[in-house]
């Protein structure tokens, strides 16, 4: 096993045992606080462009398996953990955490303090870094701008990842009850299960659509997924939706939530250190509820940019107070800031996509 280390934008560097493939991954580094779905995590979109670092110490002891991944390969840049366990135990694995990074031909570091790593990410906020082999340790000194390496992570830049994500073309997912309109962000297989479960014929549309191109698809609802990267970059996208607020039943989850907020005149801003995890309590506040949501975003919704008159925050964090979900007064839209495909509750927010089932059969009703 060689030696490797991570080296942050700040000059702050953590030791560890390189594993997987070679390489010397830059990114946007960091922290889940998921105990399990590490195959979740690495093949999420919305972690494009990002070293994650796990922190739950132990990683591997379930392996791998064809069935949980979420999209047909990782997403990842790279890995950090505290502890490889390369001898899995259970009955759906078929993979082993070595074996599956040289497969993927990604590059991970374990060993690192990731307790340390971690609370400088949330005193610091994300930071960039990269993943450097012990055979560059010499070049690990002096002065933060002399490091070898530290001009590379301060160029790297995450813009157009909704772009890298999306479907390259649409595609149809054909059960039998109401016709969706899904653009894709770089959306989760979960979610894609979770509506055609409740019968939804599903229409998969690339980010870059056009509200005419979608709209002549004829659709019930539209949806919006999540997805990586700064909402403030999506102009373009933000006007297509736009153009279709009021037409149409629409329904958002993470970078679609952002999205749609932007849509209605809304503003995002990015957090400190985001959040990230399966165990996020977000409080219902129309249902007086709190629900453990699971989460991977670093941006939210400003609250005060939001018209009170026509949008109603229906969720917050139960920990910082950001907003988790809003809904229109008037129109037939909502989105949530979460996953509730994820369902780590295990059941807690599968009643949305019910909620947007319902709201396309009103619709179609009333027209």
């Amino acid at each position: 096993m060689q030696k490797g280390y991570l080296l942050l934008e700040d000059g702050t560097i953590y030791e560890g045992t390189l594993f997987g493939a070679a390489g010397s991954p830059v990114g946007e580094v960091v922290f889940n606080t998921g105990m399990t779905g590490y195959q979740e995590t690495l093949t999420d979109p919305s972690y494009y462009g990002q070293i994650v670092v796990m922190t739950y110490p132990l990683i591997g002891n379930y392996g791998f398996n064809e069935d949980d991944g979420q999209s047909i390969a990782p997403m990842v840049k790279g890995f950090i953990i505290r502890e490889g366990c390369d001898s899995f135990s259970n009955w759906r694995g078929s993979e082993s955490l070595e074996d599956y990074f040289f497969r993927q031909g990604l590059t991970g570091l374990m060993d690192v303090d990731t307790r340390a790593l971690t609370r400088h990410l949330r005193t610091k906020g994300t930071l960039r870094g990269k993943i450097i082999s012990g055979a560059a340790e010499d070049s690990l000194t002096g002065s933060t701008e002399q490091i070898a390496g530290m001009k590379e992570i301060k160029k790297f830049s995450n813009r157009d990842a909704v772009l890298k994500v999306t479907t390259p073309g649409p595609y149809k997912i054909n059960p039998h009850l109401y016709n969706v309109a899904v653009l894709d962000f770089g959306i989760k297989k979960h979610i894609l299960e979770s509506m055609t479960e409740r019968n939804m014929i599903l229409n998969v549309f690339p980010a870059t659509a056009t509200a005419e191109e979608i709209l002549a698809s004829k659709p019930d609802g539209l949806f919006l997924s999540n997805g990586p990267g700064d909402p403030d970059e999506l102009e373009e996208i933000v006007a297509q939706v736009q153009l279709m607020v009021g037409e149409l039943p629409i329904f958002g989850i993470c970078l679609g939530h952002q999205i749609l907020a932007h849509a209605l005149g809304g503003k995002t801003r990015k957090m400190k250190f985001g959040h990230r995890g399966s165990n996020h309590p977000v409080k219902d506040l129309e249902n007086n509820r709190v629900r453990i949501t699971s989460q991977n975003h670093g941006y939210e919704v400003v609250e005060e940019s939001l018209d009170k008159e026509k949008i109603v925050v229906t969720h917050i964090n139960v920990n910082d107070g950001t907003v988790e979900g809003i809904r229109h007064t008037m129109l037939p839209l909502f989105s949530v800031q979460y996953h509730p495909e994820a369902s780590p509750g295990p059941g807690d927010s599968a009643y949305l996509f019910d909620r947007f089932n319902t709201m396309m059969k009103d619709f179609k009703e009333k027209k």
